[in-house]
């Protein structure tokens, strides 16, 4: 059945007001409560009608034959498609924006204190996605020599992102050779995007590891430059907050569901791939059983993508699907706009 394609407008308010107070207390909700916190003008004994037809087309279920309703995925779904966004209190605009100006203007420490942020406004876990760098163009690359046999790479990218990496070369290098490496690669690879330059590499250096100087440096650059100019994937993409704001949330209230979450935030491949998508999509949600990998089908990603240049990334929190989510979504995408004036 579509989404909301049979509810009728008083369906709709008792079960908006369902989400609501399960959101509010984590206790399912009965008729009696819902008649007499939510005014909706009509019986008891007809709201628990009602919630028995919302059951029925799959909105809510109840754990026990006496007990009161809890809502579902598709419950949470048709709230946060109706729920009007809360725009964030001036406490909160404050407190987001004296953090993110912090000392360092440098992209990873921006995200990494978005993510600070969120998570202890929202009480959630706070998350950040560094941009993908393929289109971004590579302004000067620089060879710092620490040690005989091992080369620092630092790639200066355009929009101020900078990215380093560690090379073990054979041999020993002399300081003469790894400077006409550098001044090489710059002349030939200066002006490219990250993804031109691992599709010519090759082509780009063919001509030029004969009889160099440094030849066993142009021909690891040669042999490994697809790894060398990828820089994706590493440490620096998924930025998160503390776990421990979920901590006093009744979902993570036994020591095997926080492992859980714990073991969850080791895995940022996985919380990668959930994220990848969301760098052009504007605030998305996605509630549950939504999302694609079955263990995050108890969690709800509520993100906003942010913007500057060719770079784009994504911020947000991931908590339980019992979440706030008129609340949250305002935060989150207010965060995400001013994530985007600070890289202005």
């Amino acid at each position: 059945m579509p989404l909301n394609e049979q509810l009728s407008e008083r369906e709709l308010r008792v079960l908006e007001a369902v989400v609501q107070s399960y959101i509010e207390t984590a206790e399912p909700a009965g008729s009696q409560m819902i008649a007499r916190r939510f005014g909706i003008g009509v019986s008891p004994a007809t709201i628990r009608n009602i919630m028995s037809e919302l059951e029925e087309k799959g909105y809510l279920f109840h754990r026990h034959t006496s007990s009161g309703r809890v809502p579902t995925d598709r419950a949470y779904r048709t709230y946060a498609n109706r729920v009007l966004r809360r725009t964030p209190s001036s406490e909160q605009q404050l407190a987001i924006e004296t953090e993110l100006q912090g000392r360092s203007s440098a992209l990873e420490e921006i995200l990494r204190r978005a993510a600070q942020v969120l998570g202890v406004l929202t009480q959630e876990l706070g998350v950040a996605v560094a941009p993908a760098l393929d289109r971004v163009v590579l302004e000067r690359v620089e060879l710092v020599q620490v040690a005989s046999d091992r080369l620092l790479l630092v790639f200066n990218l355009r929009s101020g992102v900078v990215r380093t990496l560690f090379v073990r070369v054979p041999g020993t290098l002399g300081a003469e050779s790894v400077q006409r490496v550098s001044q090489l690669l710059n002349e030939r690879l200066a002006g490219s995007t990250l993804a031109e330059i691992r599709s010519s590499l090759g082509e780009r250096l063919r001509d030029a590891h004969g009889a160099h100087e440094g030849r066993e440096l142009i021909d690891i650059f040669i042999a490994e430059g697809e790894e060398l100019f990828s820089l994706a994937g590493d440490a620096n993409d998924v930025v998160l907050g503390s776990a421990q704001m979920l901590a006093d949330q009744p979902e993570f209230a036994s020591n095997a569901r926080m492992r859980e979450l714990l073991e969850l935030t080791e895995r940022r491949d996985l919380l990668r791939e959930a994220l990848a998508a969301r760098r052009q999509t504007g605030v998305s949600i996605t509630i549950g059983g939504e999302n694609d990998d079955a263990r995050l089908s108890d969690l709800t990603l509520v993100t906003s993508s942010y913007r500057k240049g060719e770079l784009s990334g994504v911020i947000g929190v991931i908590g339980p699907t019992r979440m706030p989510y008129d609340k949250i979504i305002g935060l989150v995408e207010h965060t995400s706009r001013l994530v985007e004036g600070l890289l202005e």
